[in-house]
């Protein structure tokens, strides 16, 4: 792969950029401590094509490569990673399958306000009792005459309270197993769709979540995406290019952490120097950058895959697994160069410990992405 970005890609990677210190870093840490959604950030990040990144103008999106979207989403993701996975999974996990599964009048339909920012999108796969194991869902599907017919509980639902349209994962055979799973384009405001109270989190605060119930909710029989019993395979295909952008997430995250410990080691005085002259500090610091550096060089490969239309999902595995757990070894070690003043609210480093940790859990814990880069080591080696 090419190491040099082209203009657009700089273009793209500047704009987010001054957005995210011009827009974002003032109000982060009142967006986390009062748990806002940031409603009035995100229509800015769609007038300025980054809710559609990668989608084609046509449907209302940016126009743009995977590379440019980990770019934009590293920027926005160092200021607010709450806005960070906003824009994530509306990106990710709702505009990407409907581009690749979608018919045209869903495009039209459903993508095209997606895209453009005009509607809010989220992804319901995880239930109480079916996370990692996606065959353990209950949710199901059964077609009534010329409707589908939605019963079951989703939950951890990025987006959930806020969205307008919901991805929503069923099972139509259960007998067959995920080979009886499909996938449903589900207007949250069908009659017997509701958003359960915003969930009460760690860190990405600013994101809300919650459970989406389904009681004899009625959709259109053309709202099925792809074809029936091609849910599993929906979904793994979206949650491969998903990864992507939660390892720029945590890049982003990585990377705010590190530039205050930095920024605090070279001011705060200890012995009568500054503890930035000490090698412990230079040691940590040097490990951090080095891990951060790791985790980018990964994320851009696998972006880089994927708009070159080869195999990513091992990359994507990799990119994931790598970003997020050193985004939470950067964490880590800047609260620890803070010191004590690490573990109060009025400095950042706090917040970027507890916002990276998520980044190891939702879409494919650490143990999950080991698994799919196992079975392909042991597949093609």
């Amino acid at each position: 792969m090419k190491f040099d970005l082209t203009e657009e890609q700089i273009m793209v990677r500047d704009t987010a950029r001054d957005f995210a210190v011009r827009e974002l870093d003032p109000i982060a840490a009142k967006l986390d401590e009062e748990a806002e959604f940031p409603k009035e950030k995100v229509q800015m990040l769609a007038e300025l094509g980054l809710m559609g990144v990668a989608i084609p103008e046509e449907y209302g999106g940016g126009d743009m490569d995977y590379v440019s979207y980990v770019l934009a989403m590293e920027e926005i993701s160092r200021a607010c990673a709450g806005t960070g996975v906003i824009m994530s999974v509306n990106n990710s996990l709702v505009c990407d399958p409907l581009v690749k599964f979608g018919t045209e009048e869903q495009k039209r339909v459903f993508l095209k306000p997606l895209a453009s920012g005009e509607k809010l999108g989220c992804f319901g796969l995880t239930e109480p009792a079916a996370g990692s194991d996606v065959s353990a869902m209950k949710t199901n599907a059964v077609l009534d005459k010329d409707e589908w017919v939605l019963n079951g509980e989703k939950n951890f639902i990025t987006n959930g309270p806020n969205a307008q349209t919901a991805i929503i994962f069923a099972y139509t055979d259960k007998e067959k197993r995920h080979r009886g799973i499909s996938a449903f384009i589900v207007p949250m405001d069908t009659p017997g769709i509701s958003a359960g109270p915003k969930e009460k989190k760690l860190g990405i605060r600013a994101s809300h979540s919650s459970s989406i119930f389904m009681e004899d909710a009625r959709i259109p029989k053309t709202n099925i995406l792809g074809e029936q019993g091609q849910g599993f395979k929906i979904a793994m295909a979206t949650l491969d290019a998903g990864r992507i952008g939660i390892a720029a997430q945590a890049l982003g995250i990585g990377r705010a952490a590190l530039e205050e410990a930095v920024a605090f080691a070279k001011e705060r005085q200890a012995f009568g120097k500054s503890v930035a002259s000490l090698q412990a500090i230079q040691f940590k610091l040097a490990d951090m950058a080095t891990r951060l550096e790791a985790a980018r060089l990964l994320t851009f490969e696998a972006a880089y895959l994927k708009d070159t239309g080869q195999k990513f999902g091992r990359a994507s595995a990799m990119a994931k697994v790598f970003a997020s757990e050193a985004a939470s070894f950067v964490a880590t070690n800047a609260l620890q160069i803070h010191g004590g003043y690490g573990y109060i609210t009025e400095y950042g480093a706090e917040r970027h410990f507890r916002d990276a940790r998520i980044t190891e859990i939702y879409e494919g814990t650490s143990e999950i992405q080991r698994v799919v880069i196992a079975a392909d080591v042991l597949k093609n080696s």
